[in-house]
Protein backbone atom coordinates (compact mmCIF):
# COMPACT_ATOMS: atom_id res chain seq x y z
CA UNK A 1 0.00 0.00 0.00
CA UNK A 2 1.44 3.21 -0.76
CA UNK A 3 2.54 5.62 1.63
CA UNK A 4 1.58 9.74 1.89
CA UNK A 5 4.53 11.60 3.81
CA UNK A 6 3.93 14.70 4.93
CA UNK A 7 6.54 17.60 5.41
CA UNK A 8 6.25 19.18 8.31
CA UNK A 9 6.70 22.83 9.11
CA UNK A 10 9.83 22.96 10.69
CA UNK A 11 9.85 26.96 12.00
CA UNK A 12 11.28 26.39 14.90
CA UNK A 13 14.58 25.67 12.47
CA UNK A 14 14.34 28.50 10.78
CA UNK A 15 15.38 31.65 12.61
CA UNK A 16 13.85 34.24 10.09
CA UNK A 17 11.41 37.31 10.89
CA UNK A 18 9.22 36.90 7.25
CA UNK A 19 5.80 36.90 7.41
CA UNK A 20 5.29 34.49 4.96
CA UNK A 21 7.59 31.02 5.94
CA UNK A 22 5.55 28.52 3.80
CA UNK A 23 6.61 29.41 0.36
CA UNK A 24 10.08 29.85 1.59
CA UNK A 25 10.06 25.90 3.29
CA UNK A 26 8.09 24.83 -0.23
CA UNK A 27 11.01 26.36 -2.46
CA UNK A 28 13.19 24.47 0.02
CA UNK A 29 11.34 21.23 -0.45
CA UNK A 30 11.49 21.47 -4.00
CA UNK A 31 15.06 22.31 -3.91
CA UNK A 32 15.54 19.10 -2.15
CA UNK A 33 13.88 17.32 -4.85
CA UNK A 34 15.16 18.29 -7.79
CA UNK A 35 17.15 15.32 -8.14
CA UNK A 36 14.34 12.86 -8.26
CA UNK A 37 12.36 14.77 -10.84
CA UNK A 38 8.72 14.73 -9.15
CA UNK A 39 6.03 15.32 -11.30
CA UNK A 40 4.41 17.85 -8.81
CA UNK A 41 7.70 20.15 -9.13
CA UNK A 42 6.61 20.97 -13.17
CA UNK A 43 2.92 21.31 -12.43
CA UNK A 44 3.82 24.33 -9.54
CA UNK A 45 6.44 25.73 -10.78
CA UNK A 46 4.96 28.97 -12.07
CA UNK A 47 3.20 28.86 -8.84
CA UNK A 48 6.09 28.86 -6.47
CA UNK A 49 8.21 31.34 -8.76
CA UNK A 50 5.93 34.21 -8.33
CA UNK A 51 5.43 32.59 -4.28
CA UNK A 52 8.88 34.02 -4.42
CA UNK A 53 9.25 37.15 -6.03
CA UNK A 54 6.22 38.63 -3.90
CA UNK A 55 8.67 37.25 -0.84
CA UNK A 56 11.12 38.85 -1.86
CA UNK A 57 9.37 42.19 -2.67
CA UNK A 58 7.52 42.15 0.71
CA UNK A 59 11.21 41.33 2.67
CA UNK A 60 12.54 44.51 0.51
CA UNK A 61 9.76 46.59 1.60
CA UNK A 62 9.90 45.86 5.09
CA UNK A 63 13.39 46.81 5.28
CA UNK A 64 12.82 49.84 3.40
CA UNK A 65 15.11 49.44 0.24
CA UNK A 66 11.65 49.56 -1.94
CA UNK A 67 10.12 52.56 -2.35
CA UNK A 68 6.64 51.48 -2.83
CA UNK A 69 4.34 53.05 -0.64
CA UNK A 70 2.90 55.33 -3.81
CA UNK A 71 2.12 52.03 -4.93
CA UNK A 72 1.46 49.82 -2.74
CA UNK A 73 -0.49 51.68 0.79
CA UNK A 74 -0.66 50.17 3.89
CA UNK A 75 -4.68 49.86 4.01
CA UNK A 76 -6.07 51.76 6.48
CA UNK A 77 -8.83 50.58 8.84
CA UNK A 78 -10.60 54.29 9.41
CA UNK A 79 -13.07 55.11 6.75
CA UNK A 80 -13.04 57.94 5.33
CA UNK A 81 -15.76 60.74 5.69
CA UNK A 82 -17.73 62.24 3.16
CA UNK A 83 -20.29 64.97 3.04
CA UNK A 84 -23.75 64.17 2.54
CA UNK A 85 -24.45 65.23 -1.49
CA UNK A 86 -26.74 67.86 -0.45
CA UNK A 87 -28.45 71.24 -2.59
CA UNK A 88 -26.51 73.72 -0.39
CA UNK A 89 -23.02 71.31 -0.88
CA UNK A 90 -23.44 71.79 -4.51
CA UNK A 91 -24.28 76.18 -4.86
CA UNK A 92 -20.77 76.18 -3.09
CA UNK A 93 -18.97 74.14 -5.04
CA UNK A 94 -20.40 76.32 -8.23
CA UNK A 95 -20.10 79.07 -6.87
CA UNK A 96 -16.33 78.64 -5.76
CA UNK A 97 -15.99 77.66 -9.59
CA UNK A 98 -17.28 80.53 -11.05
CA UNK A 99 -15.26 82.33 -8.78
CA UNK A 100 -12.20 81.23 -9.48
CA UNK A 101 -12.80 80.68 -13.39
CA UNK A 102 -14.06 84.55 -13.64
CA UNK A 103 -10.67 85.20 -11.74
CA UNK A 104 -8.20 83.29 -14.07
CA UNK A 105 -10.47 84.79 -16.98
CA UNK A 106 -9.53 88.31 -15.65
CA UNK A 107 -6.08 87.47 -15.19
CA UNK A 108 -5.20 86.35 -18.84
CA UNK A 109 -7.00 89.16 -20.43
CA UNK A 110 -5.25 92.01 -18.11
CA UNK A 111 -1.99 92.62 -20.73
CA UNK A 112 -4.06 93.60 -22.95
CA UNK A 113 -5.38 96.86 -21.57
CA UNK A 114 -3.32 99.84 -21.03
CA UNK A 115 -3.74 100.25 -17.27
CA UNK A 116 -1.86 103.98 -17.59
CA UNK A 117 0.42 103.67 -14.61
CA UNK A 118 3.30 105.11 -15.96
CA UNK A 119 5.89 107.75 -14.43
CA UNK A 120 7.60 111.09 -16.08
CA UNK A 121 10.57 112.79 -15.39
CA UNK A 122 8.21 115.70 -14.06
CA UNK A 123 5.13 115.71 -11.85
CA UNK A 124 2.64 117.99 -13.29
CA UNK A 125 -1.23 118.53 -11.55
CA UNK A 126 -3.91 119.89 -14.29
CA UNK A 127 -7.08 121.62 -12.69
CA UNK A 128 -10.07 119.79 -13.27
CA UNK A 129 -10.74 122.32 -16.27
CA UNK A 130 -9.44 121.47 -19.58
CA UNK A 131 -5.53 123.05 -19.01
CA UNK A 132 -3.00 122.49 -16.84
CA UNK A 133 -2.33 125.03 -13.86
CA UNK A 134 0.15 124.91 -10.71
CA UNK A 135 -1.49 123.72 -7.45
CA UNK A 136 -0.90 126.00 -3.86
CA UNK A 137 1.46 123.47 -3.05
CA UNK A 138 3.52 123.29 -6.16
CA UNK A 139 3.79 127.10 -5.68
CA UNK A 140 4.89 127.06 -2.14
CA UNK A 141 7.32 124.55 -2.54
CA UNK A 142 8.70 126.40 -5.49
CA UNK A 143 8.60 129.34 -3.32
CA UNK A 144 10.61 128.53 -0.84
CA UNK A 145 13.17 126.75 -2.86
CA UNK A 146 13.76 129.25 -5.66
CA UNK A 147 12.66 132.49 -3.81
CA UNK A 148 10.76 134.06 -7.51
CA UNK A 149 7.02 132.23 -7.68
CA UNK A 150 4.90 134.72 -6.98
CA UNK A 151 0.61 134.17 -7.86
CA UNK A 152 -1.77 137.21 -6.10
CA UNK A 153 -3.97 135.61 -2.80
CA UNK A 154 -7.28 136.31 -5.33
CA UNK A 155 -6.19 133.61 -8.17
CA UNK A 156 -5.46 131.18 -5.40
CA UNK A 157 -8.94 130.49 -4.37
CA UNK A 158 -10.09 130.03 -7.59
CA UNK A 159 -8.49 126.84 -7.77
CA UNK A 160 -11.04 124.34 -6.02
CA UNK A 161 -9.83 120.39 -7.51
CA UNK A 162 -6.45 119.48 -8.58
CA UNK A 163 -6.72 116.08 -10.49
CA UNK A 164 -3.27 114.07 -12.17
CA UNK A 165 -2.47 115.34 -15.75
CA UNK A 166 -2.97 112.40 -18.04
CA UNK A 167 -0.10 110.89 -19.03
CA UNK A 168 0.90 111.07 -23.27
CA UNK A 169 4.16 109.67 -24.68
CA UNK A 170 4.80 113.45 -26.58
CA UNK A 171 7.73 115.59 -25.63
CA UNK A 172 7.62 118.37 -22.82
CA UNK A 173 7.66 121.25 -24.42
CA UNK A 174 9.44 124.30 -22.30
CA UNK A 175 8.54 127.65 -23.72
CA UNK A 176 11.00 130.61 -22.24
CA UNK A 177 9.53 133.98 -22.58
CA UNK A 178 10.80 137.18 -21.26
CA UNK A 179 8.83 139.92 -20.22
CA UNK A 180 8.78 143.65 -18.81
CA UNK A 181 6.45 146.27 -17.59
CA UNK A 182 5.04 148.48 -20.46
CA UNK A 183 1.82 149.49 -21.82
CA UNK A 184 0.82 146.56 -24.41
CA UNK A 185 2.21 143.65 -21.60
CA UNK A 186 -1.23 142.87 -20.83
CA UNK A 187 -2.01 142.33 -24.51
CA UNK A 188 1.03 140.58 -25.30
CA UNK A 189 0.63 137.49 -22.68
CA UNK A 190 -3.31 137.47 -23.40
CA UNK A 191 -2.39 136.52 -26.94
CA UNK A 192 0.51 134.47 -26.50
CA UNK A 193 -1.17 132.25 -23.24
CA UNK A 194 -4.00 131.61 -25.66
CA UNK A 195 -1.99 130.57 -28.35
CA UNK A 196 -0.51 128.05 -26.27
CA UNK A 197 -3.44 127.02 -24.20
CA UNK A 198 -4.27 125.15 -27.58
CA UNK A 199 -1.30 123.30 -28.09
CA UNK A 200 -1.78 119.30 -26.89
CA UNK A 201 -0.12 118.96 -23.43
CA UNK A 202 2.62 118.63 -22.11
CA UNK A 203 3.83 121.89 -21.99
CA UNK A 204 5.48 124.36 -19.58
CA UNK A 205 5.88 127.99 -19.85
CA UNK A 206 8.65 129.80 -17.79
CA UNK A 207 8.27 133.49 -17.89
CA UNK A 208 10.83 135.72 -16.46
CA UNK A 209 10.71 138.56 -15.28
CA UNK A 210 13.08 141.50 -14.00
CA UNK A 211 14.18 142.14 -10.26
CA UNK A 212 10.43 141.60 -8.94
CA UNK A 213 7.20 139.55 -10.08
CA UNK A 214 4.80 142.16 -10.70
CA UNK A 215 1.14 140.99 -9.27
CA UNK A 216 -0.59 142.12 -12.96
CA UNK A 217 2.23 139.71 -14.74
CA UNK A 218 1.08 136.92 -12.36
CA UNK A 219 -2.49 137.42 -12.55
CA UNK A 220 -2.81 137.66 -16.12
CA UNK A 221 -0.89 134.09 -15.93
CA UNK A 222 -3.00 132.65 -13.84
CA UNK A 223 -5.80 132.86 -15.90
CA UNK A 224 -4.65 132.14 -19.05
CA UNK A 225 -4.67 128.34 -18.28
CA UNK A 226 -1.80 127.16 -19.29
CA UNK A 227 1.13 125.33 -16.41
CA UNK A 228 3.60 127.93 -15.99
CA UNK A 229 6.61 128.88 -13.83
CA UNK A 230 7.07 132.71 -12.90
CA UNK A 231 10.61 133.55 -12.14
CA UNK A 232 12.26 136.56 -11.70
CA UNK A 233 16.09 137.71 -12.39
CA UNK A 234 17.44 139.58 -9.48
CA UNK A 235 19.83 141.31 -12.06
CA UNK A 236 19.08 145.66 -12.00
CA UNK A 237 17.70 146.72 -15.18
CA UNK A 238 19.93 149.93 -14.94
CA UNK A 239 23.47 147.68 -14.72
CA UNK A 240 22.45 145.35 -17.55
CA UNK A 241 22.97 145.87 -21.37
CA UNK A 242 20.46 143.33 -22.52
CA UNK A 243 17.77 142.70 -20.35
CA UNK A 244 16.80 139.82 -22.25
CA UNK A 245 19.93 137.74 -22.34
CA UNK A 246 19.77 138.15 -18.67
CA UNK A 247 16.00 136.96 -18.28
CA UNK A 248 16.82 133.76 -20.81
CA UNK A 249 19.75 132.96 -18.61
CA UNK A 250 17.79 132.56 -15.63
CA UNK A 251 15.38 130.68 -17.02
CA UNK A 252 18.35 128.15 -18.41
CA UNK A 253 19.51 127.87 -14.71
CA UNK A 254 16.15 127.14 -13.96
CA UNK A 255 16.07 124.39 -16.08
CA UNK A 256 19.47 122.83 -15.57
CA UNK A 257 19.37 122.53 -11.86
CA UNK A 258 15.88 120.94 -12.30
CA UNK A 259 17.09 118.53 -14.86
CA UNK A 260 13.75 118.94 -17.09
CA UNK A 261 13.69 117.13 -19.99
CA UNK A 262 11.91 118.52 -23.11
CA UNK A 263 12.60 121.34 -26.08
CA UNK A 264 13.39 124.33 -24.86
CA UNK A 265 11.88 127.36 -27.25
CA UNK A 266 12.56 131.26 -26.88
CA UNK A 267 9.09 132.56 -27.32
CA UNK A 268 9.11 136.53 -27.24
CA UNK A 269 5.84 137.90 -26.09
CA UNK A 270 5.42 140.12 -28.79
CA UNK A 271 5.88 137.78 -31.73
CA UNK A 272 3.25 135.55 -33.85
CA UNK A 273 3.11 131.67 -33.99
CA UNK A 274 1.11 129.68 -35.63
CA UNK A 275 0.08 126.45 -33.91
CA UNK A 276 1.74 124.41 -36.84
CA UNK A 277 5.17 125.77 -35.37
CA UNK A 278 4.93 123.81 -31.56
CA UNK A 279 3.57 120.31 -33.44
CA UNK A 280 6.95 120.57 -35.26
CA UNK A 281 8.59 121.62 -32.01
CA UNK A 282 8.41 117.65 -30.98
CA UNK A 283 9.87 116.37 -34.10
CA UNK A 284 13.26 117.82 -33.00
CA UNK A 285 16.10 115.44 -31.76
CA UNK A 286 18.96 117.70 -30.70
CA UNK A 287 18.17 121.07 -32.63
CA UNK A 288 16.10 122.24 -35.08
CA UNK A 289 15.77 125.93 -37.03
CA UNK A 290 13.44 127.06 -39.80
CA UNK A 291 12.86 130.38 -41.20
CA UNK A 292 11.44 133.22 -39.62
CA UNK A 293 9.53 136.36 -41.40
CA UNK A 294 10.68 139.70 -39.98
CA UNK A 295 8.83 143.25 -40.10
CA UNK A 296 11.81 145.64 -41.50
CA UNK A 297 12.09 148.76 -39.12
CA UNK A 298 10.53 150.99 -41.54
CA UNK A 299 7.01 148.61 -41.72
CA UNK A 300 7.23 149.15 -45.36
CA UNK A 301 8.59 145.34 -46.22
CA UNK A 302 9.27 142.18 -45.10
CA UNK A 303 12.44 139.55 -44.85
CA UNK A 304 12.51 136.23 -44.26
CA UNK A 305 15.84 134.97 -41.87
CA UNK A 306 16.60 131.47 -41.31
CA UNK A 307 18.19 128.39 -42.81
CA UNK A 308 17.96 127.03 -46.83
CA UNK A 309 17.06 123.60 -46.36
CA UNK A 310 17.56 120.28 -48.35
CA UNK A 311 14.87 118.01 -47.36
CA UNK A 312 16.01 118.72 -43.31
CA UNK A 313 19.64 119.18 -43.75
CA UNK A 314 20.25 122.91 -43.48
CA UNK A 315 22.61 124.02 -46.44
CA UNK A 316 22.92 127.51 -46.20
CA UNK A 317 20.97 130.53 -44.94
CA UNK A 318 18.91 133.52 -45.45
CA UNK A 319 20.13 137.12 -44.12
CA UNK A 320 19.44 140.70 -45.68
CA UNK A 321 21.07 143.00 -42.77
CA UNK A 322 24.74 143.55 -44.14
CA UNK A 323 25.80 144.36 -40.39
CA UNK A 324 25.15 140.99 -39.49
CA UNK A 325 26.42 138.61 -42.19
CA UNK A 326 29.65 137.92 -40.15
CA UNK A 327 27.46 135.98 -37.82
CA UNK A 328 28.25 132.02 -38.29
CA UNK A 329 24.39 131.31 -38.05
CA UNK A 330 22.16 133.50 -39.43
CA UNK A 331 19.14 132.53 -36.86
CA UNK A 332 16.56 134.91 -35.03
CA UNK A 333 16.27 134.09 -31.32
CA UNK A 334 12.57 133.02 -32.21
CA UNK A 335 14.11 130.65 -35.14
CA UNK A 336 15.93 127.79 -33.20
CA UNK A 337 14.77 125.18 -30.43
CA UNK A 338 17.01 122.48 -28.94
CA UNK A 339 17.23 119.31 -26.71
CA UNK A 340 17.26 120.76 -22.76
CA UNK A 341 19.58 117.55 -21.86
CA UNK A 342 22.15 119.83 -23.99
CA UNK A 343 21.97 121.52 -20.85
CA UNK A 344 22.35 119.92 -18.14
CA UNK A 345 24.02 116.72 -20.24
CA UNK A 346 25.93 118.29 -22.66
CA UNK A 347 28.49 114.85 -23.23
CA UNK A 348 25.76 112.68 -23.91
CA UNK A 349 25.75 114.75 -27.56
CA UNK A 350 29.40 115.38 -28.20
CA UNK A 351 32.91 116.07 -25.82
CA UNK A 352 33.38 119.41 -27.25
CA UNK A 353 29.66 120.95 -25.50
CA UNK A 354 29.86 123.69 -23.46
CA UNK A 355 29.64 122.77 -19.57
CA UNK A 356 26.70 125.29 -18.96
CA UNK A 357 25.82 126.87 -22.26
CA UNK A 358 24.53 130.96 -21.69
CA UNK A 359 23.74 133.80 -23.92
CA UNK A 360 26.42 136.67 -23.89
CA UNK A 361 25.58 139.98 -22.80
CA UNK A 362 29.36 141.18 -24.03
CA UNK A 363 28.67 141.19 -27.43
CA UNK A 364 27.21 143.09 -30.11
CA UNK A 365 23.69 143.62 -30.74
CA UNK A 366 22.19 140.65 -32.87
CA UNK A 367 25.20 138.44 -32.15
CA UNK A 368 23.58 136.75 -29.21
CA UNK A 369 21.55 134.00 -30.95
CA UNK A 370 25.46 132.48 -33.01
CA UNK A 371 27.21 132.99 -30.14
CA UNK A 372 24.90 131.00 -28.04
CA UNK A 373 24.40 128.04 -30.94
CA UNK A 374 28.11 127.68 -31.45
CA UNK A 375 28.18 126.73 -27.64
CA UNK A 376 25.34 123.71 -28.42
CA UNK A 377 25.91 122.67 -32.16
CA UNK A 378 29.44 122.27 -33.84
CA UNK A 379 28.14 123.27 -37.58
CA UNK A 380 24.71 122.21 -39.96
CA UNK A 381 25.31 118.73 -40.00
CA UNK A 382 23.87 118.49 -36.10
CA UNK A 383 20.61 120.87 -37.06
CA UNK A 384 17.48 120.25 -38.35
CA UNK A 385 15.10 121.86 -40.87
CA UNK A 386 11.63 122.45 -40.35
CA UNK A 387 9.50 121.81 -41.85
CA UNK A 388 10.67 119.76 -44.80
CA UNK A 389 12.91 121.83 -47.15
CA UNK A 390 11.97 124.74 -44.55
CA UNK A 391 9.15 125.68 -47.03
CA UNK A 392 6.81 127.55 -44.83
CA UNK A 393 6.61 130.30 -42.18
CA UNK A 394 5.45 129.36 -38.90
CA UNK A 395 6.19 132.59 -36.62
CA UNK A 396 6.82 136.54 -37.63
CA UNK A 397 8.91 138.80 -35.65
CA UNK A 398 7.01 141.97 -35.45
CA UNK A 399 8.06 145.47 -34.12
CA UNK A 400 5.35 146.74 -33.21
CA UNK A 401 6.56 148.25 -29.89
CA UNK A 402 4.23 151.36 -28.73
CA UNK A 403 7.88 152.86 -26.60
CA UNK A 404 5.63 155.91 -25.53
CA UNK A 405 2.76 155.16 -23.86
CA UNK A 406 2.15 154.36 -20.15
CA UNK A 407 -0.65 152.18 -18.78
CA UNK A 408 -2.19 152.46 -15.90
CA UNK A 409 -1.49 150.35 -12.38
CA UNK A 410 -3.24 146.82 -12.72
CA UNK A 411 -4.62 147.86 -16.08
CA UNK A 412 -7.14 149.37 -14.00
CA UNK A 413 -8.68 153.22 -13.90
CA UNK A 414 -9.45 154.05 -10.19
CA UNK A 415 -12.31 156.40 -11.63
CA UNK A 416 -15.18 156.00 -14.72
CA UNK A 417 -14.18 157.65 -17.68
CA UNK A 418 -16.61 160.70 -18.73
CA UNK A 419 -17.66 161.67 -22.29
CA UNK A 420 -17.03 165.12 -22.24
CA UNK A 421 -19.74 167.28 -23.22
Amino acid sequence: MPSVRRTLLPAHQHNHDGPLPVPLTFEMKDRDQMGHASPRSSSSLSLRRFLAIFSIVARLRRIGLLGLEIFLPKPSSRKRWRPPLTWSYCKRALLRFFFFFLLGFLLAISPFFDIGFESSLTSTIWPTTQHPLLSRSEISSARRELGTIFSPLSAQSELKEIAVMPVTGSKLLIIVTPTYNRALQSYYLHRLGQTLRLVPPPLLWIVVEMESASEETADVLWKTGVMYRHLVCKKKSNEVKDRGVHQRNTALQHIENHHLDGIVYFADDDNIYSLQLFSKLREIRRFGTWPVAMLVQSKNAATVEGPVCNGSRVIGWNTNERSKRLRRFHVDMSGFAFNSTIIWDPKRWYQGASASARQLDTVREGFQETTFIEQLVEDESQMEGLPRCCSKIMNWHLHLEARHLVYPKRWQVSSNLRQDQ
